[in-house]
């Protein structure tokens, strides 16, 4: 057996032997002496409730009304949406976009968006980008 061998197996052994060695601490038991001290009790005390007086209620602290102006949400009619989607797609129109992209992924589109104007919106967005 060489000696690195040697070396590698006692540093081994030594390390198990080690780590299964008792590490539990000893206790020493040590006497206390008594002495006369006097620890104080806890004071009990007869604690009352008060009564609420909720003279001092107003509902418009409680619910104060709200001093901006909510802007009205205005519904735009879907006509105008699509309108609005074509000449801002810079023009394109259905044809132009279907020679683009072609056919199967137009209807893909149509379907995923739920219009065509969202399928042009998206051709003019692909067209930008190229």
């Amino acid at each position: 057996m060489s000696s690195r061998k040697f070396w590698i197996m006692l540093a081994t052994a030594a390390l198990f032997i080690a780590g299964c060695a008792d590490k539990t601490p000893t206790v020493t038991k040590t006497t206390v002496k008594e002495t006369n001290v006097h620890v104080p009790q806890r004071v009990h005390k007869k604690i009352e409730l008060k009564e609420v007086q909720d003279g001092n209620y107003s509902s418009a602290y409680m619910y104060p009304e709200d001093k901006v102006k909510k802007e009205k949400v205005v519904k735009v009619a879907e006509a105008e949406t699509t309108a609005t989607v074509a000449t801002t797609a810079n023009a394109m129109s259905k044809e132009e976009c279907v020679s683009m992209i072609g056919q199967e992924k137009f209807d893909k589109y149509t379907q995923m968006f739920g219009n065509e104007a969202s399928s042009i919106k998206r051709c003019a967005m692909l067209k930008a980008m190229q």
